[in-house]
């Protein structure tokens, strides 16, 4: 999956935290999606780019990986492979987002 069909996948499964932006960050050459719950949209941005009540940072592989159902967001969590900034509350909601992708 491209980051392109991502963001329109996730647009159309309303994949959001309702009234809570949050910013998923590939790094690198990956750039940075914001799920924009107040706005009711999803948007590629560049990663340094929007303030967001949290920030995930996360590889794009290993986001791959947890889309597809490999990967666990919290063994993500847990061995580093995924850290949140900001608020925790909104990154718990993390896998229904997750769940509108599959």
């Amino acid at each position: 999956m491209t980051k392109q069909e991502l963001v329109q996948r996730m647009q159309e499964g309303q994949a959001w935290v309702p009234g809570k932006k949050v910013k998923i960050d590939f790094g690198g050459d990956h750039g940075a999606i914001l799920l924009d719950g107040a706005g009711q949209q999803v948007s590629d941005i560049a990663s340094d780019a929007n303030a967001a009540d949290t920030t995930i940072k996360v590889t794009w592989d290993d986001w791959q990986q947890m889309a597809s159902g490999q990967l666990d967001g919290m063994t993500a969590f847990m061995t580093g492979k995924l850290r949140i900034e900001g608020d925790m509350s909104n990154a718990m909601q993390l896998q229904g987002v997750l769940a509108k992708l599959r």
